[in-house]
């Protein structure tokens, strides 16, 4: 095609596709539609004219469990022995320490460590990963056995019945 007559075209589709939406008029503008997640007692957001506001309130806010949100090596939830404990190793240098000056002082780091690692298990309130895994595999393999004792037994109830109806259908009179 030449471009001379190319031109001519696209602005007469232009101006069709124009004059169409032209005669339709403007479309219904719909509402938009917020959704929130409000917690605790955090109020709604009201809704307005051009706005719907749909609330689902959720007790939980966090999602890391209450057990695990605070800190088990914050000095406040050190006894007092302890914290005496690592006032004794403060200014320490030499064998066994884990200090850039002395002899051999970078020898007692991996000693630090596994003392440190020990101090912060023996501490532990319990709420270890492992710990909580297994407590919530416990809980739901309890609901699964619960779930199948009530299913088993409804089952047998029905094929009780069933078996019931057939017996008093075996010892009915048969019409001759």
């Amino acid at each position: 095609m030449k471009p001379s007559i190319l031109i001519p075209a696209l602005a007469a589709a232009f101006a069709l596709t124009a004059a169409a939406s032209a005669q339709t008029g403007p479309a219904a503008v719909e509402p938009k539609i917020n959704q929130v997640i409000v917690y605790g007692d955090q109020p709604c957001p009201l809704s307005t004219e051009d706005e719907i506001v749909v609330c689902a309130r959720d007790s939980e806010e966090f999602r890391i469990p209450a057990k695990l949100r605070g800190n088990p090596n914050a000095p406040a939830n050190q006894a007092w022995g302890v914290r005496a404990t690592q006032i004794e190793y403060v200014g320490r240098s030499g064998l066994g320490t884990c200090s850039a000056t002395g002899a051999d002082g970078a020898s007692g780091c991996f000693n630090k460590l596994v003392q440190q690692a020990r101090a912060e298990r023996k501490q532990g309130d319990g709420t270890g990963s492992v710990g909580l895994i297994e407590a919530a595999r416990q809980e739901r393999l309890g609901q699964i056995d619960e779930k199948s004792d009530a299913i088993e037994a409804r089952v047998k109830a029905e094929e009780a019945q069933k078996k019931a109806a057939k017996d008093v259908e075996k010892n009915m009179p048969q019409p001759e």
